[in-house]
Formats: structure tokens, sequence, C-alpha cells
């Protein structure tokens, strides 16, 4: 008898603690639960926006909102807005990457499904039928570059593209001019908007004189443009000797915490700039050049920053007052800076794309030093320190002319690459002309296809 009641006092006891521990079990998860909408409440009423600024569109349509991705995945608590283990090491993912990665996953899947492609097929999260977003700042004298820019994108280009375009008010008309003149069967390969030049308020005198007039304008673009995922910055002095799709489809190769993309400043830290004079912190060892950036803006408005000002990381809008009075009187190159000291903080936030696609005089001015365009040539071209418009690099300025004067539709060979050719022999008296293979190397491959897709196949030669 005495025995019968220890085991049934046994037994009552254990379903007692049994369903003690579901009820706990049961709490801790509606509280969880709780902590996470509250975190997402202030996520949303904590982002930064310009008060009393518009950005004014002009042109272009805009296309309609992502739909049909699992609804889990929009309320997940991202490893790109939180992440408690920031401070492990690179490579190292928890419970919230993997969230992430599933959720990205279901996301591009369901985009390429509803656009008819499979899973992987094209780059970062826009499917073929999407347009690629090519950003651009102009100011002053930047109209005719800009365009003859804009002109390089569009002649190699398979996929639509969207132009995403900030000027000063003066040269809107310009612009709107130009781009509505190029002929038909080009304008069906793009649209575009023109956007006012628009700072911070407070400050927009500040900024705007930071190195290059309107030159930090590119900082805010994750702020301006709100509805677009990913896009493409270029400075107005770049020319895409390839279409853009190739330079697009590094997005795919982001990992989980990767936000932008650059170029190292420099392949030769003994004529490094960055490494020999810079009074602020910068990326890797040599620094990073900002003229050309491939951005997922979603990833940049979420991501919380590391900073040296304050332990509490900072959102991108909070971010860059802070910093630019920080360390203005030690900074050269303005925004570029900036960019540098940003990701010298978060280097796990910057993929690193190789020099053939940011390729300016310093690789060939002191003698070739782009080892990637050795190999496979010049991809994007980045005629700065004006070598478009005086005579220091006649290579350069050969292949912006070669642009600027082939008309839309004539033959490629006959009219583009040809004469450039003979230019550039004209130009072997400079380090620069000395690689002048570099420069038509993939941009002969270009005019191939241009052709081909034009006229049916021919002989390269």
């Amino acid at each position: 008898m005495r025995r019968r009641f220890r085991l049934l006092l046994f037994c009552t006891l254990l379903a007692f603690f049994s369903v003690l521990y579901v009820f706990s079990q049961l709490a801790s998860s509606l509280e969880t639960d709780g902590g996470f909408s509250e975190q997402r409440a202030s996520r949303a009423s904590s982002r930064s926006d310009y008060s009393g600024h518009k950005v004014k569109k002009v042109s272009g349509n805009e296309g309609p909102a992502d739909q049909g991705w699992d609804e889990r995945c929009k309320s997940s608590v991202s490893v790109s807005y939180w992440n408690p283990n920031w401070r492990d090491s690179p490579g190292v993912c928890g419970m919230n990457c993997l969230m992430e990665s599933t959720c990205s996953s279901k996301h591009s899947a369901a985009r390429q499904r509803q656009q008819g492609s499979a899973p992987g097929e094209e780059a970062g999260t826009a499917g073929v039928s999407e347009p690629m977003h090519l950003a651009v700042v102009a100011c002053g004298s930047r109209l005719e570059e800009t365009l003859i820019m804009l002109k390089s994108a569009l002649l190699f280009s398979r996929r639509k593209l969207r132009f995403h375009i900030f000027a000063e008010d003066e040269l809107h008309s310009g612009f709107t001019e130009a781009l509505n003149s190029w002929p038909a069967v080009y304008q069906a390969k793009f649209n575009y908007s023109m956007y006012p030049i628009t700072f911070p308020h407070e400050n927009a005198k500040e900024w705007k004189k930071l190195f290059k007039p309107c030159a930090s304008q590119r900082l805010f673009l994750p702020l301006l443009l709100k509805d677009v995922d990913s896009l493409l910055y270029v400075d107005t002095d770049i020319l895409f000797l390839q279409p853009v799709e190739e330079i697009w489809s590094f997005l795919s190769h982001f990992n989980s915490s990767q936000m932008a993309g650059m170029a190292p400043e420099h392949e030769e830290p003994r004529i490094g700039w960055y490494n020999r004079f810079a009074r602020h912190p910068y990326y890797g060892e040599t620094g990073v050049n900002s003229g050309v950036m491939l951005m997922n803006m979603t990833r940049i408005r979420a991501k919380h920053f590391k900073n040296d000002m304050t332990s509490v990381a900072l959102l991108w809008g909070e971010l860059l007052m802070p910093l630019l009075q920080k360390y203005k009187l030690n900074i050269t190159w303005g925004d570029q800076d900036l960019l540098n000291i940003i990701f010298h903080h978060n280097p796990e936030g910057l993929f690193v794309f190789p020099c053939q696609w940011n390729y300016r005089p310093d690789h060939c001015i002191y003698g070739s030093n782009c080892a990637a365009a050795e190999q496979h040539g010049v991809f994007v071209l980045h005629g700065n320190r004006g070598v478009y418009h005086n005579d220091k690099q006649p290579a350069f300025r050969a292949i912006y002319e070669a642009i600027q004067q082939y008309p839309f539709g004539a033959d490629p060979f006959g009219a583009l690459l040809l004469p450039l050719e003979d230019k550039l022999r004209d130009a072997s008296h400079t380090y620069c002309g000395r690689v002048a293979h570099l420069f038509t190397k993939r941009l002969r491959q270009s005019v191939i296809d241009l052709q081909q897709r034009a006229n049916g196949p021919r002989r390269s030669s």
C-alpha cells in the first residue's frame, strides 16, 4: 500500500513539473516574438530621412513592388540588419545568417519564377526582365562627359537599363534633349529619371563643397532612392567597354554580409596614396576607389555600422554627418575617404572586385600594374585626372573620342574599333599607350557581339 502511494505521488509530481515546463516554454516564446516585434517597430521609426526635401522624378516609370515571396521572410530578423555575432570573425555565421540566406534564396527564386528564369540564372536579386539601375551625379561642365558614359553603357548592354541622373537644375534640359534625341531602337533599351542635387538641409553647403562639386551626393543615394534594391553608381568619367550586366553580375557573388563592391585604389603599395599619405582609417592595404561602386542598397539601409565615434552601431543616415564632422580636416578625396573609413570599420560589408573593372591612369602611367587587365583586358575605363580632355594620356582620350564620335547604328568595326586602333598607335610614346592592346582586348569582343546582334555573324577581320 505504501509502495503504491509513493508511485502515485511520483507520477503526480512528474506530471506537475511537465505541465510547468510546457507553460514556461510557451511564455518564453511569446516574450521573444514580442521583443522581435518591438525591435522591428523601433527600426521602422528610427530610419533617417531628409526633412523638407523631395526627390523630383522627371522621366521614367518605376516597376511594381516585388510580391509573392514567403510572408515569413518579410517579418524575419535579418543578419544584414541585426547581428548579435558581429564581433565574430568573417565567415562565422549563426542562426540569423541561415535565416537570411534561406529567405534571400526564396525571395530570389520567387522573383525569377515570376519572370520565367531559373534561380541563379541572372545577377543579384533582379531577374532578366528587370532593368539594371545605373546612377550618376553631374554638375558644372560634366553634361557631355556624362552622356558619353551613358552612351557606352547603352551600346553594349543586352538588358534594359534604368538611368538615375542627379544633376544641377540648369543641366536637366540638356540631358532631356539629348536622351530624347537618341534613335528609337536605343531608347527602347532604357528609361531615366532626373533628380535635383539634394543634401540634408542643415548641412547642404558643407556637403556640396566637399571635394568636387556635388560628388558627395552618391553617399545619400540609399536614402533618396528608397524603392531601388540594387544600384551601380559610376562617376561621369567612366566608359564601359563591355556590357553593364557583366559587372552587375557581381551582386550574385555577394555573401550574406556584403553590401557594396569597389576596386582597390592601387595594386602597387609603393605608389599607393592611402598607405603613404592618409591621415584617417582606410580599407585594406591601399584603400578602395569609389568611382565604380556596386550597391545592395536594401542592405545598406538596414545595416548598423560599427564606427570609431560611438560604441553604438549607427544606421547609414545617422553615420554620415558625424563622420564628416570628425574627419573633415583630415580627408583629401571627400566622399571616397568617408567610404574608406566606413569600410575600414566594417570590412565584412565590402566585396572587392579586380582592377580591370575600374582601370585608371594610375594602372599604367608608371608602367603596367594591373595584372588582371593584362590577362583579360580592360572592362571599365575610368578617366580621372581629366585625361579625356587633355593630352597627358592620349590613349584614354582616344577611347573617349571614339565612343563620342560613333554614330548610333553605324558599323561598329568600321566606325568605332578600327579608327580607335589607329589613334592608339599614335599614343605609343606613353606608358599607357604601350599597353593599348589592353584597352581593345575586351572592347573588340563587345563590338563583335554588338554587330552580331545588329547584323548577324561576321568575321572580326
